[in-house]
């Protein structure tokens, strides 16, 4: 039952990092029409109502109690304030591919703070594991040059700021145990969220923007809010339910992965063999650290 759960909690965990790893593109290009208090501000404004209609339906309790405000709004600060807006102001200076490779160096990170705080074991399967889902990160970002090109970039700078700030959000999710279902606690630091950049958006005079945005833009938004700020938030916290942080997080070495095969399949590139080296390095890479999915996966497969 327990590798059932891990097994299905891993899945959740993908779904997360599969609408992430498309999200910088969508961020991407609603930053030619708005700023990145507006866009933040709208996509959790859409994500707090769609959990709320959730919340509802599914008849999950909403309330929560007075002494545990402040945990929920240092996950909102975290989690949404902080990474949301780092994350956005990172594309202003760096194109998505290059923030999508960024991004998944956040388990590094993570593996270092459970190790410190949670009190997580850093075992050899973890540590050959990761190595070989950074070498296949590698592969992937040389796109066939053979080497990777970061030039001095305030970009990047951020971008690397984002994946540490990520790692944090991560363990203290872990960390705080908070009594209530991921879907209550993801709804609460969606809304804190938008609460924070509502004004700063009113202020700056976002909304303007938005009466002439084209439809495009407007489903741009709409994926953004329900899949990337609502299900996506979601699903991460039921995972970090089961998983271990090391665990769920290492699978953000999948996003690169992600992201070239929707640019295969929306974009029409053409793969190359070292970003397709660099898939399968990925994919083994995360298996080693989930050994657990690993086995029940065999398991199974004995018995049919």
């Amino acid at each position: 039952m327990g590798n059932r759960l891990a097994v299905v909690s891993s899945i959740y965990a993908f779904l997360s990092i599969s609408f992430w790893g498309i999200s910088f593109v969508s961020t991407k290009a609603l930053l030619e029409e708005l700023d990145p208090y507006t866009i933040i501000t709208m996509r959790f404004g859409i994500a707090s109502i769609f959990l709320l209609i959730l919340l509802i339906v599914l008849r999950v309790n909403i309330l929560i109690r007075a002494k545990h405000l402040q945990f929920i709004f240092i996950l909102a600060i975290l989690g949404i304030f902080v990474h949301q807006l780092v994350q956005a102001s990172s594309l202003l200076y760096i194109d998505a591919s290059a923030a999508g490779w960024l991004i998944s160096f956040s388990p590094v990170f993570t593996a270092i703070l459970s190790v410190i705080f949670l009190s997580e074991r850093f075992t050899l399967n973890k540590l050959l594991g990761m190595s070989i889902a950074v070498l296949g990160v590698l592969l992937v970002t040389t796109q066939g040059t053979g080497q990777l090109t970061l030039s001095p970039n305030i970009g990047y700078v951020l971008m690397i700021f984002s994946t540490f700030n990520w790692a944090v959000y991560s363990i203290l999710i872990k960390k705080f145990s908070l009594p209530y279902s991921a879907l209550t606690v993801t709804f609460w630091t969606s809304l804190i969220g938008f609460i924070l950049t509502l004004p700063i958006t009113y202020k700056m005079k976002g909304w303007l923007a938005l009466q002439n945005l084209p439809m495009s833009d407007w489903l741009h938004l709409l994926f953004l809010g329900v899949f990337v700020s609502a299900i996506a938030y979601w699903y991460w916290g039921k995972a970090l339910e089961v998983l271990e942080a090391t665990q769920v997080s290492v699978l953000m070495y999948l996003e690169p992965l992600v992201t070239l095969i929707a640019a295969i399949i929306l974009l029409n590139e053409h793969i190359i063999l070292t970003s397709a080296l660099g898939g399968l390095c990925i994919i083994f890479g995360v298996t080693l650290v989930n050994k657990q999915v690993l086995n029940w996966i065999k398991i199974n497969l004995m018995r049919k």
